[in-house]
C-alpha cells in the first residue's frame, strides 16, 4: 500500500516519523513526505531513511498526489491543518490515518457530529477508511494479563496519568483524546457529566474529573495531566483502582507494564494501531478507531476543553 506522510518532522514533538516506521515495518510502501518548506520536507525524508524508507520530499499536496499516487496518507501535521488535509485526501480517494486530536476546536465549532458527519459521509461514498491514531486502547489485552478482565458492567472507576509536553489548556487537546478513546473502547459511546477541572499552575498539573455515562451505567473518571519535558515521560492507567505503570527502556524503547511487582513486555500500541488501520483497508472492514469513536471523542473533548474557563485554580 503506497503511503504518504503529511508532517513527519519532530519540530512540535510530533510522532509522524514513528508512524511512518510502523507503516514501513507492517508492509506499506512509504513513498512520500509532505512538509511546509523544502528544508523541513528534506529533513523529514532524511529522518525516515534511518528506518530503511526511501521517500520523496514535497511541499505541495497536489504535486505529491499527482506524482506518487498514494493509496493512504498519514496526517501528522499540526492540528489546525487536519481538516484541510482530510478534505483533500477524500477528494483524491486516499485512505486516512490521522493523528489525534482529529480536528481543531475551531473546525468543529461546537458541533462535532455536524462537522465530522459530512467528512465520513464523503469518505463512505468513496469506500475510504478513516482512523484516528488513539493507540492506548490496543494495550488493553496486556493490561488484562496483569490485572484481570475489564468487565464494563463491573467497572466503577478509571484513572489515567499522562505527561504532555505542553501546558495549560493545550494539555487537554494533547492528552485527553487518549483517555476518551480508552473509555470508548471499554464502554462504547458515552456522555460526560459532573465535569470538574482543577489546575495547579505552579506545578503545571491538571486534574479532570467526571462521570462517564454509558448505556450500562457510570464510570467515575479521573485524568491527571502533568506537564513534562524530560524523557521518558510517566504514563499510567487502570480500572477499579488496578493501576499499571509504563516502563520504557530508553536504549531499546522496549515497553513494559508493571503492576504490584509483576512486569510484562508489551507490543508498542502505536504499532498495533497502525496494523489495525492497514488491516481495515485490506480487509474492507471498519477500523477499531473509526467513525463513531472519533465523533464521540471529539464531542466530549470539545465539552471538556470549553469547560476549562471554569477550572478551579489551586495555589500552593
Amino acid at each position: 500500500m503506497k503511503t504518504a506522510i503529511i508532517g513527519a518532522g519532530r519540530k512540535r514533538n510530533g510522532i509522524g516519523q514513528y508512524i511512518a516506521k510502523y507503516f514501513h515495518q507492517s508492509g506499506a510502501q512509504v513513498t512520500a513526505v509532505l512538509g511546509t518548506t523544502e528544508s523541513s520536507a528534506q529533513q523529514a525524508a532524511l529522518s525516515l531513511a534511518s528506518y530503511g524508507i526511501t521517500a520523496a520530499a514535497y511541499t505541495g499536496f497536489s504535486e505529491m498526489i499527482e506524482k506518487k499516487r498514494p493509496e493512504a496518507a498519514v496526517i501528522a501535521s499540526p492540528v489546525d491543518t487536519h481538516y484541510h488535509y482530510l478534505a483533500q485526501c477524500i477528494d483524491h480517494g486516499v485512505h486516512i490515518f490521522c493523528e489525534k486530536p482529529f480536528v481543531s476546536m475551531d473546525d468543529i465549532a461546537g458541533d462535532a457530529g455536524a462537522c465530522l458527519g459530512s467528512v465520513f459521509y464523503e469518505a463512505g461514498r468513496r469506500n475510504l477508511k478513516i482512523a484516528m491514531n488513539a493507540q492506548w486502547p490496543f494495550s488493553l489485552p496486556f493490561y488484562e494479563c496483569l490485572c484481570g478482565p475489564v468487565a464494563p458492567d463491573e467497572t466503577q472507576n478509571f484513572f489515567i496519568q499522562l505527561a504532555p509536553s505542553v501546558s495549560g489548556k493545550d494539555m487537554i487537546l494533547d492528552s485527553v483524546p487518549h483517555a476518551l478513546s480508552m473509555l470508548y473502547r471499554v464502554f462504547g459511546s458515552g456522555d460526560v457529566a459532573g465535569l470538574h477541572i482543577r489546575e495547579n499552575k505552579k506545578n503545571k498539573v491538571m486534574e479532570i474529573i467526571f462521570d462517564y455515562v454509558h448505556s450500562g451505567g457510570v464510570c467515575r473518571t479521573m485524568i491527571e495531566l502533568v506537564h513534562t519535558l524530560s524523557q521518558p515521560r510517566d504514563f499510567a492507567y487502570g480500572f477499579n483502582n488496578k493501576i499499571v505503570h509504563r516502563i520504557i527502556d530508553v536504549e531499546t524503547y522496549d515497553i513494559c507494564f508493571q503492576y504490584q511487582g509483576q512486569t510484562i513486555h508489551i507490543t508498542d500500541p502505536l504499532e498495533l494501531s497502525v496494523q489495525d488501520f492497514l488491516s481495515s483497508v485490506i480487509k474492507k472492514r471498519p477500523p477499531a478507531m473509526g467513525e463513531q469513536m472519533i465523533i464521540n471523542n471529539m464531542a466530549l473533548l470539545a465539552q471538556i476543553y470549553q469547560n476549562y474557563s471554569n477550572a478551579e485554580l489551586i495555589e500552593e
